[in-house]
């Protein structure tokens, strides 16, 4: 009977605002993520993201990451680490704390995001001498 009234979208509005930490932090998460969604924290990598899964939502739809505060506005997909990308995009439904083939060696690199646009970005330089000469004015 609730769900013919429509009881039940009330019902996960407002669990959705207390999931998001009440109004101010619901308003907070619509700024930041532009939706408010509610579901299970899975885990959370040592970077600060945080990610969420709710089965209830679409397939494709049920997986999310909530991006570390302390980025901010200036979050990315390639702040996402390769382990927990394979279960946001369903390559495996083990989240990486619980797969035991899951290999870790000591000559693995540590994740770093996408540096481009920032002053930490890769220049690379030119060791041949350039063909044109770029024209100077004279005074």
């Amino acid at each position: 009977m609730a769900k013919a009234l429509g009881l039940d979208k009330l019902v996960n509005f407002f669990r959705s605002i207390k999931h998001n930490g009440g109004i101010l932090g619901s308003l907070r998460t619509l700024y930041r993520v532009d939706e408010l969604k509610f579901g299970d924290l899975i885990g959370e990598d040592k970077y600060g993201n945080k990610y969420y899964e709710n089965n209830m939502y679409f397939y494709g739809r049920n997986r999310w990451v909530i991006y570390s505060p302390r980025v901010h506005m200036n979050y990315d997909a390639s702040q996402v680490p390769a382990e927990w990308y394979g279960w946001l995009h369903y390559k495996t439904d083990l989240p990486p704390f619980k797969d035991p083939s899951r290999p870790k060696y000591k000559w693995m690199v540590d994740h770093t995001p996408n540096l481009s646009g920032t002053n930490k970005a890769y220049m690379p330089y030119s060791t041949v001498k350039t063909k044109i000469q770029a024209w100077q004015p004279k005074d």
